[in-house]
This record gives structure tokens, sequence and C-alpha cells, in this order.
């Protein structure tokens, strides 16, 4: 008798094998419809205008809106935006900034270089920094002054213009006229040291990368934009901004689960 069960148990074993292994697959899952928000209210606030992209938030009911370099949250009903950062208390994440980071990175990615004033370091460069800076601000100034160091550190600094006193003012007349200069780092270089400069006009993109500033939310000189989209408003000495960037590697390398 107890022989009979243990070859009944294996047939059913066997069966039961082959039957999972003829099993029809499965029907794809159907499709999930994300609910979108009412833009009407925000779209008639933004004279028709539309937003660069509408995605459900991390809260429930709430919708991430994106404007240009602003992150908004509209309500599902679309009465109500809310306007400031967005954190997680269990990560201690400040979602909202992450997702500016993501936005100034893509960016600064989609500008060319050529469309930057450079400084790079004589060998590789180890860190990147991208610098929204006016010809006649301070601390740009002192920033400038000591190129030699950052470079030193392995730091490529890569500029962008931004005249902060708007269009047409004599700091962007004189932006443009360094990137007009023949030499555009010797321009620059004399220009942050208050010297006179030949007046110049070409083709320049001097308007559309003070726009951008804008965009991204630069309200002052010098606004550096990290390789991760950070932005670090205002001086950091060299030393000190070598040592944050390495730090700022050394967690994206955790992260990544490098050694």
């Amino acid at each position: 008798m107890r022989k009979t069960l243990l070859i009944a148990a294996a047939f059913y074993a066997t069966g039961v094998l082959a039957a999972e292994d003829v099993k029809p697959a499965a029907a794809p899952a159907p499709a999930i419809t994300v609910k979108q928000p009412d833009l009407a209210k925000l779209q008639a606030a933004l004279n028709g205008e539309k937003p660069d992209s509408v995605v459900p938030s991390a809260i429930p009911g709430l919708f991430e809106v994106v404007l240009g370099g602003q992150v908004l949250y509209l309500s599902e009903d679309g009465r109500f935006i809310v306007q400031g950062d967005l954190l997680d208390l269990g990560s201690r994440a400040n979602l909202t900034e992450n997702r500016r980071g993501e936005l100034r990175g893509k960016a600064i990615e989609a500008v060319s270089e050529k469309d930057m004033v450079i400084f790079a370091p004589a060998g590789p460069a180890k860190y990147t920094v991208t610098i929204f800076t006016d010809v006649d601000c301070g601390y740009c100034r002192k920033m400038h002054s000591q190129m030699a160091a950052y470079n030193k550190e392995g730091i490529k600094i890569r500029y962008l213009l931004f005249p902060r006193e708007g269009i047409n003012s004599e700091s962007f007349n004189k932006a443009v006229s360094v990137w007009c200069a023949d030499n555009r780092q010797e321009a620059m270089t004399k220009a942050k040291r208050g010297e006179t400069i030949e007046n110049k006009s070409c083709d320049n993109p001097v308007q559309a990368q003070y726009e951008l500033g804008q965009k991204l939310g630069v309200r002052g000189t010098p606004s550096m934009i990290l390789e991760n989209g950070e932005m670090l408003p205002g001086y950091v000495p060299p030393t000190q901004l070598a040592e944050l960037l390495a730090s700022g590697k050394d967690k994206a390398a955790k992260a990544a689960g490098q050694p």
C-alpha cells in the first residue's frame, strides 16, 4: 500500500511539473491610466501656456508641475497651487530640490562648451563646475583672481554669462565684448580686473544664457552648477570647493555601490 502511495505521489508530482511546463503565458497586465489634474485654471493663469510636464507627486492627489526651471504642485481639481519644497521625512530627502537638480543638470548638458568661456587645468580635470558669472560682480572677480588655484585643484571652470543688470545694460555690453574678443579668456580676465576691453559686437549667446539663468533660478552671481545639477550660490574658495566636490563624488560612488 505504501509503495502504491509513493508511486501515485511520484506521478502526481510529474503531472504538476508537466502542467507547469506547458502553462500558457499570462495575459498582459491591463494598461494603467495615470489620472491627470484639471489644468484649465492653471493654463488660464499662464495665458494659455502649457507646463513642461505634469506627473503625480509622492503625495496622493497632488501633481508635480514643471514650468521652466520651477517645480510646483497642483491639486487634482486644478484649484490650488503649492509653491515650496516637498520633504520626505523617511529618507530626509528634499524631493523638490532633487527634481530641480535634475532639471538644471539637463539644461546645462544642452549647452555646448563652444558657447562657454572655459578655464581648464593643464592636465585631466577631476571636476567640472559651470558658473553663471557677471564681469562686474565683486565676488565673481575675486573667484576669477584665484583661477590658477581652482585649476590646480583639478577643477574645470565653465563660464556662462549672466549680466545681473539685465539685457542691454553696461554689464551686458561688456559681456558681449568679452564673447566677441579674439581671445575670450584674456578678455574675461581683463574685464574682471576692471580693465577696459575693446567694445565689440557679434553673434553671441549672452541673452540666451541670461534667460537660461533666470529660468534655472539664478538670482545672483557667481552661481555654480555642479555636475549633479546642484546649485551653489556665492563664492567658495578653491580648497573648500575641491573638498566639497570630492565629498559629493564619494557619496555618489557609495550610492552606486562602488568601493
